[in-house]
């Protein structure tokens, strides 16, 4: 998709990944600063839940069903989302979380599982941040883990691909921050859940201070420690 004359909707955020946990919180965060918010996963099922309370709380909320699993297919479906207007923040919250070994799981597994916890971030970048760098001004946020900094062989293939998502992030962060789009994660350590430390209401305030965050004092990374 060509970005040379893309329009940005700045008061637009696209949630990539937005279940009822963190997605669903992150979504609520942004819509109560007066976002328009994009849905995005897998199922409409999951869509319809998370949409039907945003929207009851007042917010102006559109879905979109893609897998990033599937790359030429989620590529296409964020290029639909994006024909319009291109948002002007964008969360990548996708991550396969399964029990599984380096030594043990097979190579489609092993695809399948960077495809989605890396590539997926990657082929959000590549479509969605262009028109922030013409419009000179975005935000673009990932959902880390705490296998990037803490590895555990019980969860290889996460160990792996958070951690080269964190890699991914410094660089994209790097190359983007002179043009004006924030590239940043959201390292979270620990498993969330209402009421705790790792509450996805609490979490979504990171997000959302990244965002705010002026532009000399743009963090590339938050840990949020819950253990």
């Amino acid at each position: 998709m060509s970005s040379d004359h893309t329009p940005i909707d700045h008061r637009r955020a696209v949630v990539i990944g937005a279940g009822p946990g963190l997605g669903a919180g992150v979504a609520r965060r942004f819509a109560r600063e007066g976002f328009s918010v994009t849905l995005v996963a897998r199922t409409q099922e999951t869509l319809d839940a998370v949409a039907g309370e945003l929207r009851a709380a007042g917010a102006t909320v559109d879905t979109v069903t893609a897998d990033a699993g599937d790359p030429a297919a989620f590529r296409a479906a964020l290029e639909g989302l994006a024909e319009e207007a291109a948002p002007g923040v964008v969360v990548y919250n996708v991550g396969l979380v399964v029990s599984d070994g380096l030594l043990t799981s097979d190579e489609a597994h092993l695809v399948h599982a960077l495809t989605v916890d890396v590539v997926g971030a990657l082929t959000a970048a590549q479509v969605l941040t262009p028109a922030m760098r013409e419009a000179g001004r975005g935000t673009f946020l990932v959902t880390g883990g705490g296998p990037a900094l803490y590895p555990d062989p019980e969860h290889g293939t996460l160990t792996i691909g958070k951690s080269a998502l964190r890699a991914a992030v410094t660089v994209l962060h790097e190359e983007l921050a002179g043009d004006g789009v924030h590239v940043a994660s959201v390292t979270v350590v620990g498993v969330i859940a209402p009421g705790t430390a790792l509450d996805p209401d609490v979490l979504a305030e990171e997000y959302w201070r990244l965002h705010a965050q002026p532009h000399g004092e743009w963090a590339v990374d938050v840990v949020v420690d819950g253990r």
